[in-house]
């Protein structure tokens, strides 16, 4: 039987040995410490003549490269629209000084150096603006018919959250309800028996309130001289308007939003993954002004068509010498 030793701890127990103070040190564990972190907390107990030299071009790199300095906050150009006086108060002064008490010199915003953010292309703008000049001249003020129509009529957009049910469901009622009055709508979405009915009646009576707080309609009638009318819609049927301010649904559809995921639990242990819709509601409504001006200009347009003739009088063009079989 043979005792395996290093040679480091034979020299250890050799010297154990003749120093009579710890006979029995070499029998003792030696654990050593392989860690990075060995070399690197010795490092600075080893003195000065023994530790490694550094790198003269770095710290020759060092000295030569620059200090940065903390940035400073600069000024507002003075074609900004945000330079407001009263509210931001004084303008700095072009030299302020720091805490220490050093002068520091304000820096100033350059537009020339803004302008390729702002205005990218001058030649482009420019040509546009000369174009937005000539045809303000040609028209002379005058306004097109679609300006016109915004100007005199109110069009109200609302969107509603997102129902927990589908597009194909939602669907139906969207199809039910345009086209009818805001109050014939309700009335409907009431007696219906759809579950998601109740939303849309909530969503409706929301738009509704919305379109007469913030558009001014539905608010009854300003001309006394009215007299009911008969009009005819887009899509054949009758309607008889006595109040041109009522609310009507223009036209109403469905968007698809978020959905969820649950399982389904199927036969044989099979577990599907079941997804939870949700379906947005979109509506336009008008008022019936809106709907008369749209008959009276289907009038005109049916007024104006020429009367079909089979053979119109016109050159006989094409015609060959020959036969053409």
């Amino acid at each position: 039987m043979s005792l395996h030793l290093p040679s480091r701890r034979v020299v250890r127990s050799a010297t154990a040995l003749i120093n009579p103070q710890n006979p029995l040190s070499f029998l003792t564990p030696c654990i050593q410490k392989r860690t990075a972190f060995w070399d690197w907390s010795r490092r600075n107990e080893l003195p000065d003549a023994t530790r490694r030299p550094q790198n003269p071009l770095t710290e020759e790199y060092l000295k030569k490269k620059p200090k940065v300095q903390p940035p400073t906050r600069g000024d507002l150009a003075e074609s900004s629209i945000f330079e407001d006086e009263e509210i931001a108060g004084p303008k700095p002064t072009a030299i302020t000084k720091d805490e220490k008490g050093v002068e520091q010199k304000q820096l100033v915003r350059n537009p020339d150096a803004m302008a390729a953010a702002l205005d990218p292309d001058p030649r482009g703008r420019q040509r546009w603006e000369r174009k937005m000049v000539i045809r303000e001249i040609h028209k002379r003020g005058r306004l097109t018919r679609v300006q016109q129509l915004k100007k005199e009529e109110r069009v109200v957009l609302s969107k509603s959250h997102d129902f927990k049910t589908s597009v194909k469901k939602l669907m139906p009622l969207a199809r039910q309800i345009a086209g009818k009055t805001v109050e014939e709508a309700i009335i409907q979405m009431r007696f219906s028996k759809k579950k998601v009915a109740k939303d849309v009646r909530e969503h409706l009576e929301h738009a509704k309130n919305e379109a007469i707080v913030r558009r001014g309609m539905g608010l009854g009638i300003k001309d006394q001289d009215f007299t009911p009318v008969q009009i005819q819609t887009k899509d054949g049927k009758r309607v008889k308007v006595r109040d041109p301010t009522t609310l009507y649904v223009d036209q109403a559809w469905c968007g698809k939003g978020l959905f969820q995921q649950t399982p389904d639990h199927r036969a044989r242990g099979n577990i599907f993954l079941m997804k939870n819709r949700t379906t947005s509601l979109s509506v336009v409504l008008k008022e019936e002004k809106t709907r008369i001006r749209l008959h009276e200009d289907r009038l005109k347009k049916e007024q104006k068509k020429k009367v079909w003739v089979q053979l119109p009088n016109r050159p006989i063009t094409a015609q060959r010498q020959y036969y053409s079989w």
